[in-house]
């Protein structure tokens, strides 16, 4: 019996080392865990993600986002995030979306401001689970470049899983997000270009799980499946996606660096006009995106 608690005991302070060394850390450059940082700490991240090809013409985006996450209590995270846009657009001109060439290597693009907190913890309870909320505001369109106003609110359910004492990794995201966007006036359109620039609401829902395996000491290597769609008001399911692919992640004591291609597999709704690849949505989705996360703990 008493071998039986010692154990137990030391699976448990295993798993419990596990998540105070993953605590919110990026195994993942999509999928989110469900740990959250203890009460006092602080992290910066700096995100990046390329997204290019549309199939016609040129097109490639990079988003940036700059984060700091405080730890409010041991259960209660609140983070604070700078997204930026640099774009360069050519040769393809999409109604509503793609209005004209646009090239900048990088600008301030929107502001968001999120909390987490976590219902059970991975590592003591049978699975981790927390409740992800943010509310955004950009004033950049991620797709054209252009000046549009959005306003957004998103929720996400994280569930985290713990195997093999921490050295296996599974988890999975549930989210909705609810959007208000406005385009802004652009002049010298051609006169059959559609530029709508009345309030429009859409709402998307996304789910995506993740696996990772440390290989070696520090070394993650595994994969991301994630699935998004998209209803707005005036064509109700406009889109939906479905991409997959690698992710490789290091953690040292005080920064981790996680990398992640995900590329396109399946996608439907709208096309535009001329688009060869029919099994893809590639109006606001592209062929390719590829992140780098870089986080340093304090």
């Amino acid at each position: 019996m008493k071998n039986k608690i010692k154990v137990g005991a030391a699976v448990l302070g295993a798993l419990m080392l596990s998540a105070t060394s993953f605590a919110d850390e990026g195994l993942f450059g999509y999928v989110r865990l469900a740990e959250p940082l203890p009460k006092g700490a602080m992290d910066f991240e700096q995100w990046f993600t390329v997204r290019s090809d549309k199939g016609e013409g040129q097109y490639t985006a990079l988003d940036t986002k700059t984060e700091i996450e405080w730890g409010v209590t041991d259960r209660f995270t609140t983070s604070v995030e700078l997204y930026g846009l640099g774009i360069n657009t050519s040769g393809l001109m999409i109604d509503a979306y793609l209005p004209k060439d646009a090239s900048y290597v990088w600008k301030p693009a929107g502001l968001e401001v999120a909390t987490k907190y976590n219902f059970l913890s991975p590592a003591k309870d049978w699975i981790g689970l927390s409740q992800y909320v943010a509310f955004s505001y950009f004033w950049e369109d991620v797709h054209s470049g252009q000046r549009k106003d959005v306003y957004s609110v998103e929720g996400l359910l994280l569930a985290q899983k713990y195997f093999m004492d921490g050295q296996l990794v599974l988890a999975g995201n549930l989210g909705v997000e609810a959007t208000s966007a406005t385009r802004k006036p652009i002049d010298g359109l051609p006169p059959d270009f559609e530029w709508p620039t009345t309030p429009e609401m859409e709402i998307e829902v996304t789910a995506s799980a993740g696996i990772t395996y440390r290989f070696a000491e520090n070394w993650f290597i595994g994969g991301e499946i994630f699935y998004q769609t998209e209803h707005e008001t005036v064509v109700g399911q406009e889109r939906w996606s479905v991409q997959a692919g690698p992710t490789l992640h290091y953690g040292a004591k005080k920064w981790w660096a996680t990398l992640t291609w995900l590329p396109q597999i399946r996608g439907g709704g709208l096309m535009y006009p001329g688009q060869t690849d029919t099994d893809l949505h590639l109006i606001e989705k592209t062929k390719q995106e590829i992140r780098l996360r870089i986080g340093y703990n304090f």
